[in-house]
């Protein structure tokens, strides 16, 4: 019992590092990360060591610890959970307002759209290829984004921005750490906001919950 707690107590430590340095992409030293957990500077040398052997953070001799290259992996082996989540949200909302739907995150400082779902009942409506990326701040999708950065709760719209003549819609996907994503519906010609705008923010608070 008392080698399970140690082990446990371990992997807390190392989660923590971990946590700690995502949040300053500058860098953490040994020194603030040792003060941060409340351990000797040897213990977190023993933690970054762990992590850095399965590349989750990288640590120059004598220099901050860093993400390393691990962690795009992971969060992209993430992402088609992620998508399976939202997608019957995403039909929903694009069944209820007979527009688009997706669900764009951001990757890379752009925004992509890692799902798209269209409405089956539509004469026309916008084509919008799964896998597209644009500036975050050409579209609702990205500034919806940006405006979650900014801790603002709501939605955002947007006209012509990546498709002349489309309308878009969209809201954050907030509380999430780690993620920055936003729910939204693009259509041809314009969105009653009134009425789309809830409807895509609850869409959003949805998919946030279940993902929790």
């Amino acid at each position: 019992m008392e080698r399970a707690t140690e082990t446990a107590q371990t992997l807390d430590r190392g989660l923590r590092l971990l946590t700690l340095v995502a949040e300053h992409p500058g860098g953490v030293s040994i020194s603030a990360a040792a003060q941060h957990l409340s351990v000797g500077r040897t213990v977190v040398y023993r933690l970054a060591a762990t992590l850095a052997a399965h590349g989750l953070l990288h640590h120059d001799p004598g220099g901050p610890l860093r993400l390393g290259i691990g962690v795009l992996a992971l969060a992209r082996r993430a992402q088609p959970l992620l998508a399976e989540a939202a997608s019957p949200i995403l039909r929903a909302l694009a069944e209820d307002l007979g527009a688009t739907a997706h669900l764009t995150v951001e990757d890379g400082g752009e925004a992509l759209a890692l799902l798209v779902v269209e409405p089956s009942w539509t004469a026309l409506h916008v084509a919008y290829r799964t896998g597209s990326r644009h500036p975050l701040s050409a579209a609702a999708g990205g500034q919806a984004i940006l405006a979650g950065r900014r801790g603002e709760r709501g939605w955002t719209s947007s006209a012509g921005g990546f498709q002349s003549g489309a309308y878009g819609v969209a809201a954050p996907v907030l509380g999430i750490d780690g993620l920055e994503a936003s729910v939204g519906v693009v259509a041809l010609g314009t969105l009653d906001d009134t009425t789309t705008g809830p409807r895509v923010l609850a869409a959003a608070t949805a998919l946030s919950t279940s993902i929790r």
